[in-house]
């Protein structure tokens, strides 16, 4: 691999980065990941390097991405776990920037989320939006993809609720569970970054699904799927919490958190833009039927342990 002009990716051995390195090797790209697991086994073998993404040495980082023309950036938490909170997350995507700035890269395209807000109470949606100011204000040229709910292979909350609904008599949904998502696939995600790149100009967009459900909706599709029996009770959302806390115990996982609840109820994870991905999730789900839900996707245990 030469040592100038390739893409950089952060956590290229797992899901959305894993996909957008892919699309960047499948166009020619060389490609290299600057990753907190630098001693996982590749999927790619030895067409992608990795490096450490060590928040604690900026020189390290420098160097790291010394010779990039582009950072593609997927860093960031699901929740917060001893040290690191959504604000040390912040500081650390910070960090990176400044690297990046140090180390002479063109470009960064980071993948966010939808309707990220500064004025959050919900510090997943409010750190999105303090990152986004970050790299809005660095200097560098910039494209931000703000994904819907993502799903694919190695999705945690699609692959989860099957997981639960195969095993579990009882399903509980918080509230009435009439609020809106809109699933949109991995691919379309890594398409779109990628793509973005090659725009020129500076850009945030939105990557939406062609479909939307209620999660109520979500649920019952994804146990018709699977063929599950499970009664899907509606339940306050206090209780659902409480419930996920209890099957956490059993999985030894954070199956779901409170601010993660209040984020599927308050609609964050729509969009008023147009649909922008092509692939469908209901056909997804019958040509994956056999492997949904057979294994559970541990969060603890592919960042934690």
């Amino acid at each position: 691999m030469s040592s100038t002009n390739f893409s950089a990716v952060t956590g290229a051995f797992w899901y959305t980065g894993r996909y957008i390195a892919q699309k960047l090797l499948d166009s020619g790209r060389e490609v290299r990941t600057i990753t907190g697991h630098p001693g996982r086994t590749s999927p790619f073998g030895d067409r992608v390097n990795a490096y450490p993404l060590n928040f604690a040495d900026p020189a390290e980082l420098t160097r790291n991405l010394s010779g990039a023309a582009t950072l593609y950036n997927t860093y960031w938490i699901r929740f917060p776990k001893g040290a690191v909170s959504f604000d040390a997350a912040v500081e650390n995507t910070k960090t990176l920037l400044n690297a990046a700035k140090r180390a002479g890269v063109q470009r960064i395209v980071h993948v966010s989320i939808t309707n990220p807000s500064v004025d959050s109470p919900l510090g997943y949606f409010n750190g999105k939006a303090q990152v986004e100011e970050a790299i809005i204000g660095s200097g560098l040229a910039y494209n931000i993809i703000r994904p819907t709910l993502v799903f694919g292979a190695e999705d945690v909350l699609i692959n989860n609720i099957a997981w639960f609904l195969r095993r579990f008599p009882v399903f509980a949904v918080p509230g009435k569970g009439d609020y809106l998502v809109q699933p949109v696939h991995v691919e379309d995600v890594a398409e779109m970054a990628v793509s973005a790149n090659g725009q020129g100009d500076s850009t945030i967009q939105d990557c939406v699904g062609p479909d939307t459900y209620t999660y109520d909706q979500l649920v019952r599709i994804i146990a018709a799927t699977v063929k599950s029996g499970a009664w899907i009770a509606q339940v306050p959302p206090a209780v659902a919490f409480f419930l996920s806390q209890l099957a956490g115990l059993v999985a030894r996982d954070v199956v779901l958190t409170r601010a993660e609840i209040d984020g599927l109820m308050a609609g964050l994870l729509v969009s008023d833009n147009p649909e922008t991905g092509t692939r469908a999730l209901e056909p997804w789900l019958q040509e994956n039927r056999e492997t949904l839900g057979r294994k559970y996707a541990s969060e603890m245990d592919r960042h934690y342990r």
